[in-house]
């Protein structure tokens, strides 16, 4: 049997800040919010649909973000639109390392968690 594909991936957000981060996943990146099974819904949080995958946006506490390098990478079409969008919303852009046909930059969003956004070369 093998690994057939990605369903979802999970990042964490403080408890009870569901709303600021609807706020800047919906609305500055334009991702999809889609209903969570009711018997989910009670532990915070929210998902957001993306193509045929998933970003479920869960709630933790005690937890520093800034600390690691774990991160989620968004393939996007036109990198420079994000540099400017992300620009408009004071949101620091860092240079990544250059990998061979890619360009790609990393940010923190609101909460610490390090996010990448990568297009490929042609």
């Amino acid at each position: 049997m093998m690994v057939i594909g990605l369903h979802h991936v999970q990042i964490t957000i403080p408890k009870g800040s569901e709303d600021r981060g609807k706020e800047f996943y919906c609305h500055v990146l334009g991702l999809r919010e889609m209903e969570k099974p009711d018997s989910l819904k009670g532990r915070g949080g929210f998902w957001l649909q993306l193509g045929h995958q998933e970003v479920h946006v869960g709630t933790e506490d005690g937890f520093d973000r800034l600390t690691t390098k774990a991160h989620i990478a968004y393939q996007v079409e036109d990198i420079d639109f994000w540099k400017k969008r992300l620009a408009e919303y004071q949101i620091d852009i860092v240079d990544s390392v250059p990998i061979p046909h890619y360009e790609r930059f990393e940010f923190r969003d609101p909460f610490g968690n390090r996010v990448e956004m990568i297009q490929e070369i042609v």
